[in-house]
C-alpha cells in the first residue's frame, strides 16, 4: 500500500509539472561557454548534466515546472545536501597581498579553498563581504559557480549581499560602498523624497547591477520604522511612518523582483521582522546590552505594517532581528527562536510562504532569550520557531545528527529545502548560474544609471533654515569651506583661503555619535547622544561664529543641536550625497524639495521621554516630521 502511494504521488506531480511545461529557452545554450559540465542532447533538447549520470533528470530538465524539478531533487538529495541548504555564511571577497591586481588565476585559486564547504559540506548560499571592479567580481563569482556544478549534485550557489548602492562602510554588517556601480542616496533618503516610482526605478537599476556581478539576493530592504531616533540603524529604514514606509518597501521590491520573480529578478531579504525599530533606550541589538525591544505605546502591530506590503508585493524571504520583543508573547526570547512571531503571525496570519532567514549568528553569538540553551537545543527551537536559513552561521551537519536522532523530523527539514530551492530555480540558478564577466563594466555605472543616482542625492536633501534667505548662494560669495572637496567646491563660486576673506562659511558635518565606544560592533554602529560634546562643538561653532554661515548635516541619525541650529543661517540634511549633489543644492542648481523622515527633537530630555514604539512623539520637536522648506 506504501508503494502504491507513492506512485500515486509521483504520478501526480509528474502531471503536475507537464501542466506546467513551459518552451524551452533555448537561448540560454549560448550562455553555457563558462560551464565545467558536459552539455548533453537529448532528442534535440540541450541540457547540463548537473548530476553528471548522462540523463535527462526532471530537475534538469528547464522545460517542466519549479514544483515539479524541485520535488524532483529533493528525492535525490542526501540529509546532509539539504541540510546544507539552511546554511548562508559569509564569503569574503578575495584580496591578493602581493598586489593590488586580482587576476583569473588568483581568482580561481582563491575559491578552490571553498571546494570543501560547498562541496562536501553542501552549503549552497554566501553573503559576500568586499567589493571590486564588476568584472572582477563576475569572475569570482563565475569561480564560486563553477566549484559549485562540481557538487555531487550541481546545486548553484546563491550571493547576497547588504546593501551596496549608498555611502555608509560598515563591511559586513550593514552595508558598504560598492566598486563601478551607481551611487544613490540611503533608504532614509527615499523617504526624504517620498516618491514610489523613484524607489521602484532604483531597484530595477540596483537589480541589474546586482546581476550582472552574481548577487542574487540583496538583504533588504528595511521595512522597520525609525521610532526611537537612538537607534543607529535608521539610515536603512525609509523613516518613521508606517504608511510611507509600506509604499515605499512595496516598490523598492517590485524594482528589484518585478511584477513576478524570474531570470530577471533579484531576491529581496526584506528585514527584520516584526520591526527591529523600537529598541530599548536606542541601543542596538547586535550588542547584549541591547537585545531588548519595547513597547511602552502598546504600538507592536503598527510595526508590522511594512511587512504587510512587502509580502503583498511578493517579496519572498523574511528577515527576523536579534531582538526580544518585551511583553508582546508567551516567553520573551528573540525573534529568531519566537514561534508566536514567525509561525503564528507571519506564516499563518500573513499567509507569507517564503524563506524565513535569521539574522547573523544567532546560535553561536546572539542567542537573546535563550543563552542557557546549548547549541543543539537553539537549533531545535529555531526550527520549531519556523527558521528556514541561518544567517552567518552553517549547522548542516549538526541538523542532519539531530533528525537522525529523532529530535527534528526530516519533514520538517524538506519542507525548509522546498522554499530554498524553490527560489534557486525560479531564479534560474540551476540552467544557468554564470555571468558576463567581459562587459560587466559596462553593464553597470552607465551614465544614465549614474545620473538618476546622483538626482536621488539631490532630491533627497531637506533645508530645515533659509535664514534671511541666505540660500541659494551666488557663484559671487566668496567662500570659505570646511570638510568639503575645496576642487569641487571651486567649480560653483569664490572659495577663499582664509575666513577673514570670506562672505559665508559652509560646513559639512555628520550627526554626532559616542566615539568613545571603540569596542567591537560599537565602533562601526554609531549609537550613544544625539548631540555633540562640549569639546566637538566648540570647534566648529568657533568657525561658525565668525562669519554668516551654512551647514549641511548627514543624518544616519536625527542631530539634537538647538543650539547649533540657532547660530546658523542655513542648514541642509542630507541622507548620503557627494560634494557635488550638496552644491549643487546650496547653489540653487537644484531646488531643494524633501521632507523629513524622522522628527528632530529640541532636547536629550525630549528623546528619553518619548516612546520607542511610537512615532513623532517627542515633545516640541525642532522639526517635525515631513518639514522641508524649499527656495
Amino acid at each position: 500500500m506504501k508503494n502504491m502511494n507513492q506512485w500515486v504521488l509521483s504520478l501526480a506531480v509528474l502531471l503536475v509539472g507537464l501542466v506546467g511545461c513551459q518552451k524551452p529557452d533555448n537561448s540560454i545554450v549560448g550562455k553555457w561557454d563558462k560551464t565545467t559540465l558536459a552539455i548533453l542532447d537529448e532528442n534535440g533538447f540541450k541540457y547540463r548534466d548537473l548530476n553528471k549520470d548522462s540523463v535527462l533528470n526532471r530537475y534538469e530538465d528547464r522545460r517542466l515546472s519549479v514544483d515539479m524539478r524541485v520535488e524532483d531533487l529533493l528525492e535525490r538529495m542526501t540529509l546532509l545536501e539539504k541540510t546544507g541548504l539552511m546554511g548562508h555564511p559569509f564569503y569574503a571577497f578575495p584580496k591578493n597581498p602581493k598586489s593590488d591586481t586580482l587576476t583569473r588565476k588568483f581568482i580561481a585559486k582563491h575559491t578552490r579553498r571553498k571546494r570543501s564547504l560547498i562541496q562536501r559540506k553542501c552549503v549552497t548560499h554566501f553573503a559576500v563581504m568586499g567589493s571590486g571592479e564588476p568584472n572582477i567580481q563576475a569572475i569570482w563569482q563565475n569561480e564560486v559557480q563553477k566549484q559549485a556544478e562540481q557538487g555531487r549534485l550541481g546545486v548553484p550557489v546563491t550571493i547576497s549581499s547588504d546593501p551596496r548602492h549608498g555611502f555608509r562602510e560598515q563591511s559586513g554588517v550593514a552595508s558598504e560602498v560598492g566598486i563601478g556601480i551607481s551611487q544613490w542616496c540611503e533608504p532614509v533618503g527615499f523617504g526624504a523624497i517620498g516618491d514610489k516610482t523613484i524607489v521602484e526605478e532604483f531597484g530595477r537599476i540596483a537589480s541589474v547591477e546586482l546581476r550582472a556581478i552574481g548577487i542574487r539576493t540583496a538583504l533588504h530592504p528595511m521595512a522597520d520604522l525609525a521610532t526611537e531616533p537612538r537607534w543607529t540603524r535608521i539610515i536603512g529604514t525609509f523613516g518613521e511612518d508606517a504608511d510611507l514606509s509600506a509604499k515605499l518597501t512595496a516598490a523598492y521590491i517590485r524594482g528589484f523582483q518585478g511584477e513576478k520573480f524570474g531570470t530577471e529578478s533579484v531576491s529581496c531579504m526584506t528585514k527584520h521582522f516584526s520591526g527591529g525599530g523600537p529598541q530599548e533606550d536606542g541601543w542596538d541589538a547586535h550588542l547584549d546590552y541591547g537585545r531588548n525591544q519595547c513597547y511602552p505605546g502598546n504600538n507592536f502591530e503598527y510595526h508590522i505594517k511594512p511587512f504587510i506590503a512587502a509580502i503583498e508585493a511578493g517579496g519572498n524571504q523574511m528577515m527576523p532581528y536579534y531582538g526580544i520583543p518585551l511583553g508582546q508573547t508567551s516567553e520573551d526570547v528573540a525573534f529568531g527562536y519566537n514561534k508566536e512571531v514567525l509561525t503564528e503571525i507571519l506564516r499563518e496570519r500573513l499567509g507569507f510562504d517564503g524563506v524565513i532567514c535569521s539574522d547573523w549568528n544567532i546560535i553561536q553569538y546572539r542567542p537573546w532569550g535563550v543563552d542557557s540553551l546549548s547549541v543543539d537545543e537553539r537549533l531545535i527551537k529555531s526550527i520549531e520557531a519556523g527558521i528556514d536559513q541561518f544567517g552567518g552561521e552553517n549547522w548542516g551537519a549538526e541538523l542532519a545528527k539531530l533528525v537522525e536522532e529523532g529530535k527534528i523530523s526530516e519533514e520538517r527539514i524538506n519542507a525548509s529545502a522546498r522554499r530554498i530551492l524553490k527560489i534557486k530555480f525560479e531564479a534560474g540558478l540551476f540552467d544557468n548560474p554564470f555571468v558576463d564577466d567581459e562587459n560587466a563594466n559596462e553593464i553597470c555605472a552607465t551614465p544614465d544609471f549614474i545620473e538618476k543616482g546622483l538626482y536621488s542625492q539631490k532630491a533627497s536633501q531637506v533645508l530645515l533654515k533659509n535664514e534671511g534667505n541666505i540660500l541659494p548662494l551666488n557663484e559671487t560669495t566668496k567662500v570659505f569651506v570646511v570638510g568639503y572637496d575645496k576642487e569641487v567646491a571651486a567649480k560653483y563660486g569664490a572659495v577663499v583661503n582664509n575666513i577673514e576673506d570670506a562672505d559665508v562659511v559652509v560646513m559639512k558635518l555628520k550627526a554626532p555619535y559616542d566615539k568613545t565606544m571603540t569596542k567591537g560592533l560599537e565602533k562601526i554602529f554609531h549609537q550613544g547622544p544625539l548631540a555633540y560634546t562640549e569639546a566637538e562643538r566648540d570647534s566648529f561653532m568657533t568657525i561658525l561664529k565668525q562669519k554668516p554661515s551654512v551647514i549641511t548635516m548627514y543624518m544616519d541619525r536625527p542631530a539634537v543641536e538647538p543650539e547649533l541650529t540657532a547660530e546658523v543661517e542655513g542648514y541642509i540634511a542630507n541622507f548620503g550625497a557627494c560634494d557635488e549633489a550638496l552644491f549643487d543644492v546650496i547653489y540653487g542648481k537644484f531646488t531643494p524639495q524633501g521632507k523629513l523622515p524622522f522628527e528632530i527633537p529640541s532636547s536629550l530630555e525630549a528623546v528619553e521621554e518619548q516612546k520607542e514604539d511610537v512615532p513623532y512623539d517627542s515633545k516640541n520637536p525642532l522639526f517635525k516630521f515631513g518639514f522641508g522648506l524649499t527656495y
